[in-house]
């Protein structure tokens, strides 16, 4: 089995994730999915458990951050372009999201983001190897 990523966030309110990640594109298992946590597909090896506050709670005896107040991590998934990138957050933005910064763009990659209504922070960028040179 090839290693996959599980990122596990807290939500206030599942319905409403589940409804604004739905706008994005993004599909749920929906046998890891009950009144308390679902499983976001993002890629075949990505996936997030979206949990609301108190079950997410359970798992750690530290306080849960507020993500509008404090950033607690950078979520960064690549896209296959730079429209695929601003296709991605324009939808975000459509769905509620807040975009935090300006899209940066580095020549070699390029990236924008966007704050979910939870206050996650996604960055959303694509990079062209060719262009990045070598390593």
């Amino acid at each position: 089995m090839t290693t996959k990523i599980f990122v596990n966030l807290p939500v206030k309110d599942l319905d409403r994730a589940v409804a604004f990640y739905t706008q994005l594109g993004y599909s749920f298992n929906p046998r890891f999915t009950d009144q308390n946590a679902t499983c976001m597909i993002v890629s075949d090896d990505i996936y997030v458990m979206l949990l609301v506050e108190p079950f997410f709670q359970g798992f750690t005896n530290k306080p849960i951050s507020d993500a509008h107040k404090a950033t607690e991590v950078l979520l960064c998934v690549s896209a296959e372009s730079r429209a695929a990138v601003d296709a991605l957050v324009d939808k975000a933005i459509a769905a509620g999201a807040n975009s935090p910064n300006e899209a940066k763009d580095y020549g070699f990659m390029y990236q924008r983001g966007y704050e979910d209504l939870d206050g996650h922070v996604w960055e959303v960028m694509h990079m062209d190897p060719d262009a990045a040179g070598a390593p």
